[in-house]
């Protein structure tokens, strides 16, 4: 059979490795930051009826421009936001793999701080586009100054400001920001994947306003629990909108996918209703790891890294065997852990401390 290393592949994409994490069907699943609570019955009625309808018509192309839908992410965003400043596909690497195919691609650079989403330089590489990693400090929290300094020194074309950061779940301050759009010329892409779990800090779309060159992605697979139905979104100036359009695929958003989100957002008090749990469970984990000697770091979003590990592999294959699956990325020491239900975490606390030596806990 023919190999991969058999076709005249890209040079840029030679030994590369798709993304990808494990999808064992295991009882208690805390890998993907997925919000494992499940949809409330009358929302998914409602859902299920706007599909429904939605079929009626799929024998026609959908909206081209999701007008409904832009206009409900818009009211739900709020800050003023508009339908002509908000951006939608198919989750949100799909908006962020639109962005670099209009404002990077040969001779062009996109800078990050890591560790961070390991899905970036993969768009990078997918798009042809340089990847700069600066490395984060110890704490893995940027500073204004370091982030200025990195982005002086580099000039990309494209800087990308996780927040809350993935994997370490570190928040992203305000004076970051601002500092970041001072410091060069090109694209800022403010990822906030995970802000909706983050009570201490406001969003970043209300710094839109006279930032021409500031992006804020979004997506509706993790507070939302939105994550099978695939839909991320941007709200950015409306030249921004008009670049992305130059690059999307026609009727990239299907009827249906348009249908369910629209749907959604129209429950969006109903469907963020676990949000606190989550947080909850989160601080419960937390509290219950630290007191087991581990090492946690500050979170603001729905999961947790946790250092102390001797051999994290070996504990990571040892929850497998027990029917939990959590996320080694390579990290020395460390593991990443979502917060699930109640009950997830329970398992988890309970089959951690059984695997935890004696002399390590507190």
């Amino acid at each position: 059979m023919t190999e991969l290393s058999d076709l005249p592949l890209r040079a840029n994409l030679v030994g590369k490795r798709p993304y990808g994490a494990p999808q064992d069907p295991v009882p208690v699943s805390l890998n993907v930051n997925e919000n494992t609570h499940p949809l409330p019955e009358p929302v998914l009625e409602d859902i299920i009826a706007s599909l429904a309808e939605a079929v009626r018509g799929v024998n026609r192309y959908p909206d081209r421009e999701f007008t409904e839908l832009r206009e409900a992410l818009a009211g739900y965003l709020c800050h003023g936001i508009t339908p002509e400043q908000v951006w939608a596909a198919n989750g949100s690497n799909e908006v962020l793999q639109q962005i670099l195919q209009a404002f990077g691609g040969p001779g062009r650079s996109l800078l990050s701080f890591t560790p961070t989403y390991s899905m970036y330089p993969l768009l990078a590489s997918g798009t042809d586009t340089e990847w700069i990693g600066v490395p984060r400090p110890a704490d893995y929290a940027l500073t204004p100054e370091g982030v200025s300094a990195a982005l002086t020194e580099h000039q990309p074309d494209i800087a990308i400001l996780c927040g809350p950061n993935n994997p370490t779940g570190t928040p992203l301050d305000r004076d970051v920001i601002l500092a970041a759009y001072d410091a060069f010329d090109g694209i800022l892409i403010v990822d906030e994947a995970y802000v909706e779990f983050d009570e201490q800090r406001d969003t970043a779309v209300e710094l839109l306003p006279g930032r021409p060159r500031l992006l804020v992605s979004r997506t509706m697979s993790k507070a939302f629990a939105f994550a099978g139905v695939r839909l991320g979104y941007l709200a950015a100036d409306p030249a921004v909108i008009d670049a992305l359009r130059l690059v999307r695929l026609p009727y990239h958003l299907s009827a249906l996918t348009q249908a369910a989100a629209v749907a959604a957002i129209r429950h969006s008090g109903e469907m963020l209703a676990t949000v606190a749990d989550i947080r909850a469970q989160r601080d419960r984990l937390q509290g219950a790891l630290e007191e087991l000697g581990y090492t946690v770091h500050d979170s603001g979003a729905n999961f947790l890294l946790v250092g102390g590990f001797a051999d994290p592999e070996g504990m990571f294959e040892a929850l497998r065997g027990r029917g939990i699956l959590i996320r080694n990325l390579n990290i020395p020491g460390h593991l990443r852990i979502t917060a699930g239900t109640s009950e997830e975490t329970t398992a988890l606390i309970q089959a951690i401390a059984e695997l935890t030596p004696v002399d390590t806990q507190h």
